[in-house]
């Protein structure tokens, strides 16, 4: 059996009566009731007429209930596709569009609550047996064309990577974790719930970050997974104190660079290190710094067990140790490719199964890596990946614009933040005109904070705008 579903199922098994759900201080799952709760939900999945290999698209907000719904669809043997819950209508249909799916679940005509009204008390289901390489997850990932791209995700790719967290992070018997993150991307999906139900661990629920009531819990739990944005704020929190943290044992960043003021802030107010990692949508986890060792700012530490990364140039030829150059990995953990797109998959798969993942890196001699810019001009705000072309595209729509070009620019908060240069046409055109114009098309958090105006964008001798000079000639617009 190779479905993941069958994985939580066990380590439930073991866990027994203990609370798997806590919320606002209330129970509200054992984990001796998980599998009979999910096999309901499977039930009313195989209802709606869903069968193995079917996607369930699902744009919901955060909720027990929707993480019970993913359960459900791994053990039908169904594939999860989940949306950011910022995203429009008009980028919706787009995703319905290309994963043809057989479930919709996106606040129009079928909700959480419906399928849950579907469920059979008591029913019984057999967990679905799935190959190790057929698809359990397809995560959407915006494209430097501004195209969308489906990155596919088995049940193996997803296994492979929690056992070896699971002892990576050394889990152990009694550990409680925080889950403050949302469940609709790899961090809050993949690595926090993942992890603590392999576990048999109890979580934490927030529906959203708070740093008081994250404080708050500190007392009851062991764990906090969070993305830079959490740190920012709990180390601004006069109630982040030693004391506060006395029982927690690990607290880890990931999904955008931690600032190294951030880290030493951090440790001076509670005398932890933040154990800063590296993944993305098309491997999970990829690199950690050690549990036991040096956590050293600015790092993402070694390759996860399993993994194998290099530093190559352009040709995919490995660079000698300490020279920048793009990271390329491989391992059981790496996705089975881009849905429908197999140009583009080929185009970032080397001949001998490395893929290239984009981003600026080095490796020391002893194969710690940094992070040390990214290709294609990724703007990460957040945690949330953002790609400029998708936005460009979109202002250049807007009448009264000749041409826009989006940087990302550094931001205490949210450690990047997006900015607009755009070039009008028509002098009477502001700021505010065209955030409402943009405002249907793109979701929230990929909309500039701020839109800025030029009579002609900075070019190099080909032609090409120069945006690191733009970044650099804005990096202090939110100084503060």
């Amino acid at each position: 059996m190779s479905n993941l579903y069958s994985l939580f199922a066990a380590a439930a098994a073991r866990a027994g009566d203990r609370p798997a759900v806590v919320e606002q201080g209330a129970v509200r799952l054992l984990y001796s009731q998980l599998d009979a709760e999910v096999a309901s939900w499977s039930v009313a999945l195989a209802g709606l007429g869903a069968r193995p290999g079917d996607r369930i698209l699902v744009q919901a907000e955060k909720s027990i209930d929707c993480a019970l719904l993913y359960l459900a669809a791994l053990r039908a043997g169904l594939v999860w596709v989940p949306l950011n819950t910022a995203y429009t209508p008009a980028e919706i249909a787009t995703f319905i569009a290309d994963a043809e799916p057989a479930i919709a679940v996106h606040g129009g005509e079928l909700t959480i609550d419906d399928i849950k009204a579907r469920r059979v008390a008591g029913a019984a289901f057999e967990t679905v047996d799935r190959g190790p390489d057929e698809l359990a997850a397809l995560l959407y990932t915006s494209g430097t064309t501004g195209r969308s791209k489906g990155a596919m995700l088995s049940h193996d790719n997803l296994a492979s990577n929690a056992m070896v967290l699971k002892d990576v992070w050394r889990w152990r018997d009694g550990d409680v974790l925080i889950h403050a993150l949302p469940i609709y991307h790899v961090h809050g999906l993949f690595v926090a719930l993942h992890g603590a139900l392999l576990n048999g661990s109890t979580m934490l629920w927030h529906k959203a970050f708070d740093a008081g009531a994250v404080i708050a819990d500190f007392a009851r739990a062991t764990i906090l997974m969070g993305v830079p944005t959490f740190y920012v704020r709990l180390a601004a929190d006069p109630r982040l104190t030693r004391e506060a943290a006395a029982g927690m044992r690990l607290f880890v960043s990931g999904s955008a660079p931690l600032l190294d003021a951030t880290f030493e802030a951090f440790e001076a107010a509670v005398g932890h290190r933040i154990l800063e990692r590296y993944g993305m949508t098309e491997a999970g986890m990829i690199c950690s710094n050690p549990y036991d060792g040096a956590r050293i700012a600015g790092t993402v530490g070694f390759p996860l067990p399993g993994v194998a990364a290099r530093v190559a140039d352009d040709d995919g030829s490995e660079l000698p140790r300490g020279t920048p150059g793009v990271l390329e990995i491989k391992g059981p953990n790496l996705f089975k490719g881009y849905w429908r797109q197999p140009e583009k998959t080929a185009e970032e798969m080397r001949g001998d199964g490395y893929f290239i993942t984009g981003d600026v890196a080095t490796m020391a001699e002893d194969g710690r890596v940094a992070i040390v810019g990214r290709a294609k001009d990724l703007i990460i705000a957040g945690g949330l990946n953002i790609y400029p072309k998708e936005i460009e595209l979109a202002l250049d729509a807007v009448d009264g614009v000749t041409e826009s070009a989006v940087i990302g620019v550094p931001h205490e908060d949210l450690g990047e933040a997006v900015v607009a240069i755009v070039v009008p046409a028509d002098p009477a055109i502001d700021e505010a005109s065209i955030l409402a114009e943009i405002a249907g098309t793109l979701a929230r958090f990929k909309q500039p904070r701020r839109i800025l105006f030029a009579d002609a964008l900075p070019r190099n001798a080909m032609g090409k705008v120069q945006k690191a000079a733009l970044r650099e000639a804005h990096r202090d617009l939110f100084a503060v």
